[in-house]
């Protein structure tokens, strides 16, 4: 009975277009009042003491980090860059693109955040070169989801804070899977462009001067993933500490060397990270509660306990966990899904011999995909409203980019040393 109301209004809640946070809320307390004799201060309780973490800090950091690098010109400086880089080949706008989205997800850590910086620029040029519109939206929204794999990335965080795994080893774990998602992307552009005749970004011929004077205007914003990670990899600072570093270098070099950020915009970047953080915060804080429910009612242990009868096979189980978290990245958004999924499934995991980091990339970039498929689809809907190109024209167009990222999540899942052969060598 319990399990019945807990799930079922939910998934009532979601029908009727409530909002994710409210409806984890609302289906604890109508839980508690109905099944339990527990009293209903329990849900505001274990909302407001889970928030209570140094390591949460790290995440309204980030987002002012990449707020402030994204008005203060660093994206100006990696699209330069990546023009420069992959400017010239087929289809070239798309390469740079991508590429970009993987700079920028190296300083912002947010899927939707690095949609609305580089889309702002690229869906523009696509356009204006004849690329169309529901392609340009497409591309960018599913190499925005990169954001939240390439570090620093926020779920990353709170999978560390969530799992009790180092976010400094989630941070490494999400390198290389992060470029292989870009060039996986890569390679479908450039199929497209070839058969669509998509015209290079720079008819420029690439020269060794020309790529080093480009790293050389970018270096203050290539920098910050070396100050970051190096930060923490060098013991001196924790990640939520690096996080407040990446802001105060973010200002510096907005005011004082690039000169593009005023008091203003750092004033207007501090609100818009203010509310976002308190959107988030209100998702984790409300996504807890519902997780202390399910773990009263033992809700973890059979879900574990079914999908390990399903089979002995760690592929296998691996593959239903992968299906399982597909769809629920399409209903419910990025934040909510980890911190009710990760306590139920990285115990079966564990138990068959998955790395918990290895598994944190997995889940991550699963959630990811989340970001691109409907009707959640956050990256769509930015995508969307940047480009001004309507929904369905976006889905249908992001079909190729989203089979590409099925495939390469399988790659990330069956390949565990693509995340685990970094944090290794730096435990050594």
């Amino acid at each position: 009975m319990t399990v019945l109301t807990l799930f079922g209004s939910l998934f009532l809640f979601i029908i009727l277009n409530i909002p994710v946070a409210i409806a984890l809320g609302l289906a604890a307390l109508i839980t508690i009042f109905f099944t339990t004799d527990l009293p209903l201060g329990i849900i505001t309780q274990k909302a407001f003491t889970s928030l209570d973490s140094f390591p949460l800090m790290a995440i309204p950091f980030f987002m002012l980090a990449g707020i402030l690098m994204g008005k203060g010109g660093v994206s100006k400086r990696l699209l330069d860059l990546a023009t420069v880089l992959v400017g010239w080949m087929v289809g070239g706008l798309a390469m740079v693109t991508v590429v970009s989205c993987m700079f920028f997800a190296a300083i912002s850590g947010s899927g939707p955040a690095t949609v609305a910086a580089i889309g702002s620029f690229m869906i523009p040029e696509m356009r204006g070169k004849n690329y169309g519109s529901g392609f340009a939206a497409a591309l960018t929204a599913a190499a925005g989801s990169i954001g939240v794999i390439i570090p620093p990335s926020i779920p990353f965080v709170l999978y560390g804070v969530v799992a009790g795994v180092s976010v400094g080893s989630m941070f490494l774990a999400g390198v290389i899977p992060g470029i292989v998602i870009g060039i996986g992307l890569m390679i479908v552009s450039y199929a497209i462009a070839k058969k669509r005749n998509y015209v290079a970004a720079s008819t420029e011929k690439v020269t060794f001067m020309r790529v080093l004077r480009a790293i050389y205007d970018s270096k203050w914003a290539l920098m910050i993933p070396v100050i970051i990670l190096g930060g923490i990899y060098g013991g001196i600072f924790s990640p939520t500490e690096a996080a407040v570093v990446a802001v105060v270098y973010a200002i510096i070099i907005g005011v004082f060397v690039h000169r593009e950020l005023t008091w203003k915009d750092i004033y207007d970047s501090i609100v818009e990270s203010v509310v976002i953080n308190a959107s988030t915060m209100i998702i984790i804080g409300l996504s807890i509660s519902f997780a202390y429910i399910m773990t009263l009612e033992q809700i973890p242990q059979a879900i574990a306990d079914f999908i390990t009868s399903l089979s002995d096979s760690k592929y296998v189980i691996l593959l239903v966990i992968n299906i399982f978290l597909l769809i629920v990245g399409m209903f419910i958004d990025t934040i909510s899904a980890l911190v009710v999924l990760a306590p139920i499934l990285l115990p079966i995991v564990t138990k068959v011999g998955v790395d918990p980091v290895h598994f944190g990339v997995i889940l991550v970039a699963n959630l990811a995909i989340g970001f691109i498929t409907p009707p959640l689809g956050v990256n769509l809907f930015v995508a969307s409203s940047v480009s001004r190109t309507q929904l369905e024209k976006i889905v249908m167009a992001i079909m190729p980019f989203l089979f590409m990222m099925i495939f390469t999540l399988l790659v990330i899942t069956y390949i565990p040393a693509m995340s685990t052969w970094l944090p290794s060598i730096l435990q050594q």
